[in-house]
C-alpha cells in the first residue's frame, strides 16, 4: 500500500477529490485551510490581506496499482493551471491495523 499526500490550492481541491473518488481511492483525510508557499512557481497562499488564497491537503492510502493512474491525473490537473499549485507525494505504508 502507498500513501498519497496532495497539497494544492483550494481552487484545485474539489477536482483533486474527484480524481481520488473516480480512480479507486475510497478513503482519505483532508484539511481545507492551510497556508504555504510552493517551492517552484506561483504565489504564496497565506490567507492574509496580501496573499488571501489558501491551500488544502488530502492524504489517501491506496493499493500500489492505483498510484500511477492517480498521479497522472493530478499532474494533468496541475498543468491546467500551474500558477494555482498542486504537488503530490507518495510514501510506502509499512503496516496498518
Amino acid at each position: 500500500m502507498k500513501a498519497i499526500f496532495i497539497s494544492c490550492s483550494q481552487a484545485h481541491f474539489e477536482d483533486a477529490r474527484t480524481i481520488l473518488n473516480q480512480n479507486g481511492a475510497r478513503g482519505y483525510t483532508f484539511w481545507t485551510e492551510l497556508g504555504g508557499q510552493g517551492s517552484v512557481n506561483g504565489e504564496p497562499h497565506y490567507g492574509d490581506h496580501t496573499w488571501p488564497q489558501l491551500n488544502s491537503s488530502i492524504l489517501s492510502i491506496v493499493e500500489d496499482h492505483l498510484v500511477d493512474r492517480i498521479l497522472d491525473k493530478l499532474h494533468k490537473l496541475d498543468e491546467s493551471a500551474p500558477k494555482q499549485g498542486l504537488r503530490a507525494f507518495v510514501w510506502n505504508i509499512e503496516r496498518t491495523i
